[in-house]
Parts: C-alpha cells; sequence; structure tokens
C-alpha cells in the first residue's frame, strides 16, 4: 500500500536530518521491526538518510 505523498515528503525531509532509519515521525525504526523497514526501502525514504 502506497504511503500518502504528504507523509512521504514529511517521511523524507525528517529522513534527512539523521544517519539512521526513523519513522515517518521522526522516531527511530527498531532493526526487529521489518514492516516498517521494508517500507521504507519500498518508498526510497532510505535515499534520503544522511550520510
Amino acid at each position: 500500500m502506497p504511503v500518502d505523498d504528504t507523509i512521504k515528503k514529511q517521511w523524507e525531509d525528517l529522513q534527512s536530518k539523521y544517519n539512521y532509519p526513523v519513522d515517518a515521525l521522526g522516531r527511530p525504526i527498531d532493526q526487529k521491526d521489518q514492516d516498517t523497514l521494508n517500507v521504507w526501502k519500498e518508498e526510497g525514504i532510505d535515499r534520503f538518510m544522511k550520510r
């Protein structure tokens, strides 16, 4: 299920501030939470991670 464009933009902006995966609320994503990590990767949010 695709993420709404508004939420995706907000998530991208938040992710650009962190060097670890965060959810759409800016909280760190637990490595055990594969569902959220899969969405994070499928939506391309990982490209915005601060390097």
